[in-house]
């Protein structure tokens, strides 16, 4: 069965960068590992150095019911 999740990709928290969410996306998949690896590819792309505007600090997946089952920040990257 597949389930909508949510993929948030969040800017800084600086009191002077416009922080918060920047992209929002919703995908149908049957697991939340497929939500994550989509969240992974969205999230690399968004702190690629060509990109214009801040870049991205974290990316996170909530599912349908409003839980986050997924977090990836800056720090996590490896």
């Amino acid at each position: 069965m597949r389930e909508t999740y949510h993929i948030e990709v969040l800017g800084p928290e600086e009191p002077n960068a416009p922080g918060g969410v920047q992209q929002r996306v919703s995908v149908r998949t049957s697991s939340a590992e497929g939500a994550a690896e989509r969240a992974r590819r969205l999230f690399a792309r968004a702190r690629v150095p060509q990109r214009s505007g801040t870049a991205a600090e974290a990316v996170r997946v909530i599912d349908g019911a409003g839980t986050e089952v997924f977090r990836m920040s800056r720090f996590d990257e490896g």
